[in-house]
């Protein structure tokens, strides 16, 4: 696929839009109230949750899981809770320690607002909260080996083998120069591990537990994860602050690895397109019914923030 092959801005559909929106929804649901004791904990996980964000990760469990013969209800808790890891990864990645960001989605990062320690706090509770959701919600019509399997996928995704690897990588890696194959072992831990197992929980959410269908489906997230981080690295280059919600620029001030860095510009969207594609053919081999993760692998391969 060349670039002219995917389209300059891929828009998400009116039922991707709607995934959102419920989505935002069902944080809220989930999420403690602001004005419940302990409230300025609450108060932190609520700002670091809701208010922004693409939503990603819910609406692959959605797309997922509904394409698989889900209803919405059964996703909800699988959906919340790969969002709520994201959203606790990002309060604790932006603190000073670690790659010190005062900006996020476009408004202050939660460390600045409540400080250090509540940020920290609020990053371990809604770590808990993501696991409550999947053990305890009663929706998810899923029997106790799969309910377990759901359990064992999300930690994996964001543990020393996931995020938190991935994290421990990044920050080993600041100053050095990477190769190709060492920057993608990072960023799949680090981005495309929970990419990868938010549609593995839709499809299980669904009671898919074929081989050759979650072998698939986890071609599909990890071209998907791998495709959001060039993405994200290209944007980090020739994006504005103002648009993409974080400091641009600031990998480069650092000294991150990136996909530019290493790869320069022209290669790195050449990866993008070929990653698209090889998502959209993951996706393809279920027929017509994958269609809506074709269009999330378009949105992730040319969205603006």
């Amino acid at each position: 696929m060349s670039d002219a092959a995917v389209p300059a801005a891929a828009a998400l559909s009116a039922a991707l839009l709607a995934y959102s929106d419920r989505a935002e929804a069902q944080l809220s649901r989930f999420l403690p109230p602001e004005n419940q004791s302990p409230v300025e904990l609450h108060r932190a996980m609520r700002y670091a949750v809701l208010g922004g964000g693409k939503r990603l990760r819910p609406l692959l469990v959605y797309a997922t899981g509904h394409a698989l013969g889900a209803n919405l209800d059964e996703l909800d808790a699988a959906a919340a809770a790969v969002e709520i890891i994201h959203a606790y990864s990002l309060a604790h990645d932006d603190l000073p320690a670690m790659d010190d960001d005062a900006l996020r989605r476009g408004r202050p990062t939660c460390h600045i607002v409540f400080g250090e320690a509540i940020a920290i706090l609020a990053g371990d509770a809604l770590q808990a909260l993501a696991f409550e959701l999947l053990a305890a919600d009663m929706r998810l019509q899923a029997d106790a080996a799969t309910r377990v399997e759901m359990l064992r996928v999300l930690g994996t995704a964001c543990g020393s083998h996931g995020m938190a690897g991935g994290q421990a990588l990044d920050l080993a890696a600041v100053g050095k120069r990477l190769d190709a194959g060492e920057l993608e072992r990072m960023h799949s831990h680090k981005t495309g591990a929970l990419i990868r197992a938010s549609v593995r929980l839709g499809a299980l959410a669904a009671g898919c537990h074929g081989r050759e269908e979650l072998e698939a489906l986890d071609r599909y997230g990890r071209c998907v994860g791998l495709a959001f981080q060039i993405r994200d690295d290209i944007l980090d280059v020739e994006g504005e602050s103002h648009v993409i919600g974080k400091t641009a620029g600031k990998d480069a001030a650092n000294d991150k690895p990136t996909y530019p860095a290493i790869h320069g510009l022209v290669e790195s969207r050449r990866l993008l397109a070929q990653l698209t594609e090889e998502a959209a053919a993951a996706a393809n081999t279920f027929g017509s019914r994958m269609h809506e993760l074709v269009q999330i692998a378009h949105f992730v391969a040319t969205r603006a923030s």
